[in-house]
């Protein structure tokens, strides 16, 4: 399935060879149609919506894809902030982040700055904002920044035409949580 590649344009995914845990027992038929059901529900979104959604979900995940690694911490928040931020529920708010999961690991160099771009055109400066925010909400799920966790902030921040200040505002909200920080404290002595 490739929801946002049919929300934003381009040649469908190829498909995954293996999934990414071989020794999963195949889904049953309930777990099937309760998928079904949720993805159903989410192609029933007007397109400005589910456009909105999808590249919300993308921009974040390519936020916890910053240092090649997306924990079960991270998804965790960037489920439970999609739904608390979106209003969707949180079946498919899983929904959702998965496939914009598998997107970001699949095709993230090709796609970051034509979904951030789209995501840009669809939203709001207000939901632009609330989306850097989850960003670094992510990015500091195991309580640190990384140095290329907040470079992938910074382009973010551009790429969302975020102002400055805003974006001042939004690391100073997570400035213990920043490597660089914390190193300079180190070596301080602090």
């Amino acid at each position: 399935m490739s929801f946002l590649r049919r929300l934003f344009g381009g040649a469908d995914a190829p498909p995954n060879p293996a999934p990414a845990d071989a020794t999963a027992a195949p889904a049953s038929a309930a777990e099937t149609a309760t998928v079904r059901k949720i993805v159903a529900q989410l192609e029933a979104l007007p397109p400005d919506r589910a456009r909105l959604l999808a590249g919300a979900a993308y921009v974040v995940s390519r936020a916890a894809n910053a240092d090649l690694t997306i924990t079960p911490d991270e998804t965790a928040l960037m489920e439970r902030t999609l739904a608390e931020q979106t209003g969707v529920s949180e079946a498919e708010a899983v929904i959702v982040v998965e496939i914009a999961r598998q997107q970001a690991r699949l095709f993230g160099s090709t796609e970051d700055f034509l979904v951030t771009r789209e995501f840009k055109r669809v939203s709001t400066p207000e939901q632009r904002l609330g989306v850097l925010r989850a960003c670094f909400l992510v990015a500091a799920a195991d309580d640190e920044i990384s140095s290329p966790e907040s470079a992938v902030l910074n382009q973010i921040a551009a790429e969302l035409d975020i102002e400055p200040a805003d974006f001042d505002t939004v690391r100073t909200e997570h400035r213990e949580q920043l490597s660089v920080v914390r190193a300079a404290r180190a070596a301080r002595g602090s």
